[in-house]
Formats: structure tokens, sequence, C-alpha cells
């Protein structure tokens, strides 16, 4: 272990964050899996934590592994990787697969482990990293629309519409990054316009040809998506169950919360351990939890903006945003559903929420930052080294 943290590079703060982040998990996961034991009669409590514990304990291994492997790498990764995510896509939409009546569609089963591996996850980081790649490599070039269609637009398209059918959130939030993204690293303005269009034109008529021919789209969930927004907007409806006992449970944490365990509405809330866990935190953490675990994830987004604005390549500085900045809008929109701000979208909180390989994928672009943040640290390193080498440089440092 000793030599293990010795090896750890990076922003040390990062590091700090994810650790809090991981260890606080453990309370409400545990809280939150009864639910999973005595109403869904699924498994138990310790063996709903030791699962948590494994994702964890993995996610963290891929933290690691992948904060080992220079930056620079990513970049041809993700031209790769892009074919392998689109037959995964393919082939996760194809399957049609029910779990308990529900479509699951999203997930693919991972053999020996009894978990399912949700694609889109794996896709929008590897997008992201596709996307960086591309603005980089054109940073000093004149950006024609027509060239960028089938450079950039036209894999990303393709990844997104994949995705559409299924996980429309996830759509969007990989859209909107790439949006992001784009327009951080030049992307001309005007062409974003166009690809905002594009986009809003391609998701109205796969809306319209959806309900028109239902059989077209069996594995699709439009259905829920609409019945999402309409219940959001209808205050009254009955099918606001989630919604109002998130709500029930903010309410009741008040300022110090109930205490560890000791959640009422975790018997109510279908996904109290994973898509409305913020609210159980709440309710049992009370106000104190909730701003201390917002003001981790704020703390994480300061310390990814700090090592993008000192890394010294443009592929470093948008690959770390690209891949660092979702993992905040992730939990923004997990909390904003949990408060009734947002219809539900079903997006977990990032490395809080139980279940799902969400986490790894996570920790995979979390172990891309500090990969960057490494390198920062070699190179200044290197430098550090040919400077004490150099009796002139030491000469010149004491007389400046």
């Amino acid at each position: 272990m000793t030599k293990i943290l010795k090896n750890i590079r990076g922003d040390r703060t990062i590091w700090a964050i994810i650790a809090l982040l991981a260890i606080f998990s453990f309370l409400p996961v545990y809280s939150a899996s009864t639910n999973l034991v005595y109403v869904v009669e699924n498994g138990t409590t310790l063996g709903h934590l030791l699962k948590h514990t494994m994702l964890l304990v993995l996610g963290f291994v891929i933290i690691y592994a992948t904060h080992k492997i220079p930056y620079r790498y990513f970049s041809g990764l993700s031209v790769l990787l892009i074919p392998v995510v689109i037959v995964l896509l393919v082939y996760t939409l194809m399957q049609g697969k029910m779990i308990s009546g529900v479509n699951a569609s999203r997930w693919i089963h991972i053999p020996f482990m009894g978990i399912g591996f949700q694609t889109s996850t794996l896709a929008g980081v590897v997008i992201m990293m596709y996307v960086a790649r591309y603005l980089a490599r054109n940073r000093d070039k004149i950006i024609r629309f027509k060239e960028s269609i089938v450079q950039l637009w036209l894999p990303v398209g393709l990844v997104l519409i994949l995705i559409l059918p299924a996980n429309f959130s996830t759509t969007a939030i990989i859209f909107t990054s790439v949006l992001m993204l784009t327009f951080l690293g030049g992307y001309p303005l005007k062409y974003l316009g166009s690809i905002l269009g594009i986009g809003v034109l391609i998701f109205a008529l796969f809306l319209l040809t959806a309900k028109a021919f239902p059989d077209t789209f069996k594995n699709s969930r439009i259905n829920t998506w609409v019945n999402r927004v309409e219940n959001f907007t209808e205050a009254d409806s009955e099918a606001n169950y989630q919604a109002d006992k998130a709500k029930i449970a903010i309410a009741s944490g008040e300022i110090q919360g109930k205490g560890p365990g000791k959640s009422v509405q975790k018997n109510f809330l279908p996904q109290s351990s994973s898509d409305f866990i913020y609210a159980i935190i709440v309710e049992e953490f009370g106000l104190i939890g909730a701003m201390f675990l917002m003001i981790l994830y704020l703390g994480l987004l300061f310390r990814i903006v700090i090592v993008a604005n000192k890394t010294e390549t443009i592929f470093g500085t948008l690959l770390v945003m690209g891949v660092g900045i979702p993992i905040i809008f992730q939990a923004l929109i997990n909390m904003a559903v949990a408060v009734g701000l947002f219809p539900v979208t079903g997006q977990p909180l990032p490395l809080i929420s139980a279940g799902g390989t969400s986490i790894w994928m996570t920790c995979f672009a979390i172990g891309i930052v500090l990969s960057v943040s490494a390198n920062r640290e070699i190179e200044i390193k290197k430098n550090k080294k040919i400077d004490e080498d150099n009796p002139l440089s030491v000469l010149h440092e004491a007389i400046g």
C-alpha cells in the first residue's frame, strides 16, 4: 500500500475529493439498500454494500491504472474506441432486454459478475476524447463546415443517434457537453448554431416517427420521456410518486437530518439507492450533509478547471474539460431532480449512487484528468533536474 501511495501522481486535491465521495457513499448506500431487501426482496443489505464496495475498489484500480498512462495516448485511443462503442451501442439497442417488466435496453449483461454495463456511459467519455482530439489537431487551421461534418459530427451524430432511443437524458448531456467543448475549443460559433438546429430537427423527426409508427422503435423509451415531462408539469399527478416522496424526504431532513440509517422515505422510493439517493442523504444528514456534498463536487470542478488551465498543450486542456465537466454536470442534474427542479432523468449521482458501472466510467474520466495533471508534474520535475544539473542556471537564479 505504501508503495502504491508513493506512485500516486496528479492533483492531490482531486484524489482527496474522490476518496471523500467514495467513503461518504457507504452510509447512504447501506441505509437505502434496505428498500431493495425488504420491499423489492432482492439480496441482503450486506450483499448490496459488498457489491458497492467491489465497484468502488475496481473503480479506484481504474483511476490508478489510467492516470499512469501518458495522456497523449488517449488521442489515438479515442479513434480506435469509436468503432468499438458503435458496435456495443448497436448490440445494446438491438437486444431488447426486459428486467422485471421494465425496458432495460440501455444495459448489457456482464457474465459472472451479476451486473449490467450501460454502454452509453463509455460512449460519453470516448466521444469527449475524440472531440478534444479533433479540436486540438485543427486549432491552427481554418475549420470548414463540410469537412468538419465528416471528420467530427458524423461519428458524434452516429453515437448520439444510437443512444437516443433508449436514453434521452444521456444523449442530451453528451450533446450539450460536446457543444460546450467545441465552443471552448474555438469551433466557429456560426457553425455551432447550425449543428444545434440540426440536432433539434433530428430529435423532432425521431419523436414524430416514434409516435406515428410505434413498432419502428420497439426498444425506445419515448413514452417514458413524454410521461416524465407531462408529470413534471402536472403538480397533482399521481405519477409524480417518486418526485413527491423525494421532496418529503428533503423537507423532513431540515438542518441536521434524522441521522445515518434513520430515513423513512427510503422505504417508499423505488430508486432510493441510485437516482434519488441525494434525497435520502438530505433526509439523514440534513442541509449540512447536502451542502457538504455539493461543496465536494464544486471543489472537484474547481480543481478540474485549474488542471486544465495549467496544462501546456491544447489537447490536454480540452481533454480535461471534456471528460471532467460532464461529471459535475451529471451530479447537478441528479440533485436538481431530487429537489424538483428537473423532471426525472435516471441519472445517478457520480461516485455515490449504488449499482451500475457508471462508477467505473466516472473513474475512467477522473483517471484521464489525473493523467494530464501527472504529466505536468513529470515535466516540472524534469525541468527542475535539468536546471540543477546546469551550474549556469543555478548562478543565473541566484543573481536574478
